[in-house]
């Protein structure tokens, strides 16, 4: 299967102290391809790499077979690779469907947002529901939903979640791993970090660990699960 993102032997720091050091995976086109590793590790870094907020100091970034590692992060956006990030980072004084709408400032998504709307609104009811209520008082896994709603509207390739099922009831953790099949059904390649290593390895097709800044194994999410070995040694499971 034809890889849609591809990460090449990434090294990046923050000021003195490296981070990641060569770090390698693919992302297939239409799959569900899930970073896994402690708090600490490096997930939220590679992340950040791609997204351009953080520049590689070695390695680079291929969307599609272009390169995109070096261009400002609004341009890798337009490209179709934007990033969900851990915390939401909504606006909270503003409206569920302003802030929706923010996710849809590129030129690529521009054009087609009120579709697009009306497509998030299918994927989250709740979210429909609540469109002329203040941000900030929506509960904890209807922001989630608000997150990856505004994600949707800039109409991605490459969809990157960081955490989304984090400090969510199970109930609401069922319904975040629910639309991400719904998500890849539309035909949206997903980036998945998740602490939820269950769940992760469920949904996803292909799986990687990182540990301390470098990935150690890179599997098929099944082969991973169902492996005694790679489930105590690197899963906790």
């Amino acid at each position: 299967m034809a890889a849609v993102l591809e990460v090449r032997n990434l090294a990046a720091a923050y000021g003195d102290v490296q981070a990641l050091w060569d770090v390698s995976f693919d992302v297939d086109d239409g799959n569900i391809a899930t970073l896994l590793g402690s708090n600490g590790a490096g997930k939220t870094t590679t992340l950040r790499v791609i997204s351009g907020l953080l520049p590689a100091l070695e390695g680079e970034v291929l969307l599609r077979g272009r390169r995109i590692s070096g261009l400002a992060p609004h341009a890798i956006v337009d490209l179709g690779v934007i990033q969900v990030p851990e915390g939401r980072h909504l606006w909270p004084n503003m409206t569920v469907e302003d802030n929706l709408l923010l996710g849809a400032y590129s030129q690529r998504a521009r054009g087609q947002r009120a579709a697009t709307l009306r497509t998030v609104y299918a994927l989250f009811p709740r979210l429909a529901e609540r469109r002329a209520q203040v941000t900030g008082t929506l509960s904890g896994g209807e922001q989630q939903m608000a997150a990856i709603g505004r994600g949707l509207m800039g109409k991605p390739e490459v969809l990157m979640l960081d955490e989304p099922s984090l400090g969510l009831a199970p109930i609401l953790v069922d319904e975040v791993f629910r639309v991400l099949k719904d998500i890849i059904a539309q035909g949206v390649t997903v980036l998945l970090v998740e602490q939820n290593v269950h769940r992760a390895l469920e949904v996803a097709s292909t799986a990687s660990v990182i540990e301390n800044g470098r990935v150690v194994l890179s599997k098929s999410a099944a082969e991973m699960a169902n492996d005694p070995n790679v489930r105590s040694a690197y899963l906790g499971l």
